[in-house]
């Protein structure tokens, strides 16, 4: 399964994230999010962030997760390398640990500004599965449209 794929948008940068369980899926989301910051710069595991979260719903807590990983870039100097734990329970609390260094020592592409709710969504799916077309594969996918 393919993590997360671009699509065009007129003036921002909108992507779809996928995962065979919601935390894969915000997981690749997270990724989508740094690729769109440092396009495919390897980013150094030096230091070690925690984020809790607690919202409402799938799609709040995705905006909220990935709207602290800006707040880490702009406010403690801190790009994303990975998210190295993630946990999301039914009560929409998220608790992850994400790995990454100081934004300063790299070159970035993209200019984040805001993460926004235009088009965004979390969802599972129910796809064939490719081995026996009688049987249905749950995955999850979001898609999300960043402001640039």
């Amino acid at each position: 399964m393919k993590r997360f794929k671009f699509l065009e948008h007129t003036a921002d940068v909108k992507f779809q994230a996928f995962g065979n369980t919601i935390e894969e899926a915000f997981r690749n989301s997270a990724l989508a999010l740094k690729e769109t910051i440092c396009d495919e710069i390897e980013v150094k595991e030096k230091k070690k962030k925690i984020i809790s979260i607690k919202q409402k719903d799938f799609e709040s807590l995705l905006y909220s997760f990935l709207e602290e990983i800006l707040y880490l870039l702009d406010a403690e100097d801190f790009l994303i390398s990975k998210v190295s734990k993630i946990k999301i329970d039914n009560k929409f609390n998220l608790k992850a640990t994400i790995m990454g260094d100081r934004a300063s020592e790299y070159e970035f592409t993209n200019q984040v500004k805001a993460v926004t709710y235009n088009d965004m969504f979390v969802r599972m799916e129910k796809e064939p599965d490719p081995r026996n077309q009688k049987k249905k594969i749950e995955s999850w996918r979001t898609q999300v449209v960043l402001d640039v």
